[in-house]
């Protein structure tokens, strides 16, 4: 690393010899490699660099995408806490991985570890982003070609963190169709937004039903990328429930600040619909958002209500605090029209998917195996892991009703299921996911080094390798 640098950064596995001139310089009780060790030497120009960081990275043959992903954010973290302008980085001996999984989450790493959101910080000081330069040798051309690729999925990601993050008085419904339009107009997307008169005259009774006790009209958001005639269609759909008081079924107080991130299944859709248009991908993807505001208003609908929804089918609502689900209900019914070789919903849909996987994994039922067998497998290269739940028949005959065609809510006992198993009255024969997010999309304590107190941005780097797989 003969860089001449404020900052430069050398990762390494545990047990493997380190250049005299770097052993020299520190004892070896902290340079042992194991996972997450740092230290930081001054080499007093025994090295280009004024300053040293080493970082371990664990045993190698255990070093997997997501681990440079994490060791890359820690780099950037001391980075911004030292303030210099760019840090050079190196891999001590042969890449672990190859070169373009390496660097596209060695970018990942370095992009989203830097992520703060301070946007009403009065008086915050102004850090930038230190610019993160990857030393290679063999491999550098694939390995620069994943960074590319790894930085327009990162600020893609950063783009949905700012959205759910977003204050509920600034990010309703009408700043959500504003920004798909703007979205729209820089990137080529073709992009509608329906307002109230449109969703009634066009019958979308959902939509309508939860957001109809607030002063901030709902939205109906439909961005789309390709054509069919460029490849399979995919159809995205999120939930995008701006706030979320739980309507006339209140939620408590406590921590319902939180529920501005209600909407972060719609912003994984727009992230990775910009992730999509900005790697060019040869696929047909529309992406679509249900937008409302759910409140308590005199208007707002009541439990006992009995809407009918854009698919014709009429819901009974047992419960108003289950209403992701109904903005849901219309939204994957007009996917259908698409014809689409597969459906993927996110959404921050129930707490017992919290109870049952915590925040580490993010909840998947559907009706395709190899739609679900995908998401896996997408969830395993990027760390952001799904879980399969069961969605047996019994599970969809829980939600149908005596005075309607289904309702609301089927109960405490396997929420998160019989949730999904309401959902899929509206996706037809279609390939179809949903993914519950609730538990992955907001973290008081971060569980990796890339993740910040708040919005995780979680689903964008799961879509964008589902869809890579329906490449070539």
């Amino acid at each position: 690393m003969a860089v001449a640098s404020d900052l430069a950064v050398l990762l390494y596995a545990e047990g493997e010899s380190l250049p005299d001139v770097v052993t020299a310089l520190c004892e070896p009780a902290d340079a042992t490699g194991r996972w997450k060790q740092q230290t930081i030497v001054y080499p007093r120009g025994t090295l280009s660099a004024r300053r040293l960081l080493l970082i371990g990275m664990g045993k190698r043959s255990a070093i997997t995408a997501d681990t440079v992903r994490q060791a890359a954010a820690l780099a950037a973290q001391r980075a911004q806490e030292i303030k210099v302008a760019t840090y050079h980085v190196g891999f001590n001996g042969d890449l672990p991985l190859p070169p373009a999984v390496f660097g596209q989450a060695f970018a990942e790493g370095s992009v989203l570890g830097s992520y703060r959101y301070t946007r009403y910080k009065s008086d915050r000081e102004e850090v930038p982003t230190a610019n993160a330069v990857l030393l290679l040798g063999a491999g550098s051309d694939e390995a620069a070609a994943g960074v590319r690729r790894g930085q327009i999925i990162a600020r893609a990601t950063a783009f949905a963190r700012d959205l759910a993050n977003g204050p509920g008085n600034e990010v309703t419904p009408a700043f959500l169709g504003q920004t798909a339009l703007e979205l729209g107009e820089r990137l080529g997307l073709k992009t509608m937004v329906l307002d109230k008169p449109q969703l009634i005259e066009q019958g979308f009774g959902g939509i309508l039903a939860v957001g109809q006790g607030s002063a901030n009209e709902p939205r109906f958001i439909v961005m789309e990328y390709g054509s069919a005639d460029q490849g399979p269609t995919i159809c995205l759909v999120g939930k995008g429930i701006t706030f979320d008081t739980g309507g006339i079924s209140i939620k408590p107080a406590e921590k319902m600040d939180e529920m501005k991130m209600d909407m972060s299944g719609a912003a994984a859709v727009f992230g990775a619909m910009q992730a999509v248009a900005e790697l060019q991908l040869p696929l047909h993807v529309v992406g679509i958002v249900c937008a409302a505001e759910n409140m308590p208003g005199s208007t707002a609908y009541r439990p006992g209500d009995i809407i009918r929804t854009l698919s014709g089918k009429t819901v009974e609502v047992l419960n108003t605090d289950a209403e992701g689900r109904i903005v849901l209900a219309d939204g994957l019914f007009y996917a259908q029209r698409y014809q689409p070789a597969a459906i993927v919903d996110l959404a921050t849909l129930t707490g017992a998917i919290m109870v049952a996987l915590g925040p580490h994994a993010i909840g998947l039922m559907g009706n395709n195996q190899e739609l679900a067998n995908r998401l896996i497998a997408a969830g395993e290269a990027t760390a952001e892991r799904v879980w399969q739940l069961p969605l047996w028949d019994e599970y969809r005959e829980a939600m149908k009703s005596e005075i309607a065609d289904l309702k609301n809510t089927g109960g405490r006992y396997g929420g998160a299921i019989t949730a999904a198993g309401f959902l899929a009255a509206f996706v037809g024969d279609y390939p179809w996911a949903h993914l519950d997010i609730a538990g992955t999309a907001w973290v008081e304590k971060p569980n990796r080094a890339y993740q910040s107190r708040g919005a995780t941005g979680v689903g964008v780097r799961l879509l964008v390798e589902l869809l890579q797989g329906y490449v070539g």
